[in-house]
């Protein structure tokens, strides 16, 4: 479904970025799956060309959000700027299958998303961590990268949480 939706809005010429849950399930599918797909537009317009794209694949608004009868996916739409914490992104991958294609967060920057749900909230989020921990375990990513940001960001601790069990899974 990401890749449906994200070939719609790409080929509207509409910069949508897949992230969140969604970004980290596209990475690790067996390790998460996530019920809403978030895409961070450049532009968001519910009467014009952005929503065209989408309801033109079916789906209908809902709550805020956007359902189709034919998936359990949500889509949902966050407001920009793309960012992680107080970094705003304005590089991400470029995903393809055959004919579809799919903008989404490197796979650093998807670790970074899910540590900041983990990092960031009171009530703090393990799923969040070993989703981070499951995209990381299968592709590679900048740990120099992870940590300044978590530097930054003012959460060193929670980053010798990551990687003490980054090292242990992955030595």
């Amino acid at each position: 479904m990401a890749f449906i939706v994200g070939t719609a809005l790409y080929t509207a010429e509409i910069s949508a970025v897949l992230s969140g849950g969604g970004a980290a399930t596209v990475y690790a599918p067996d390790a998460n799956q996530s019920g809403d797909l978030d895409f961070v537009l450049s532009f968001w317009s519910s009467q014009g060309v952005s929503a065209k794209a989408i309801f033109d694949l079916g789906f209908v608004e809902k709550d805020g959000g956007y359902v189709h009868p034919a998936t359990k996916f949500t889509l949902e739409f966050p407001p920009g700027p793309l960012a992680i914490g107080d970094e705003v992104i304005t590089q991400w991958d470029t995903l393809r299958e055959c004919e579809k294609v799919l903008q989404i967060l490197s796979p650093t920057d998807c670790v970074r998303d899910r540590l900041s749900w983990f990092l960031f909230y009171t009530n703090v989020d393990y799923s969040a961590l070993d989703q981070a921990l499951a995209v990381a375990a299968r592709h590679e990513i900048n740990l120099d990268k992870i940590r300044g940001w978590c530097e930054a960001e003012h959460v060193t601790d929670g980053y010798a949480i990551f990687e003490a069990r980054y090292l242990k899974t992955f030595g």
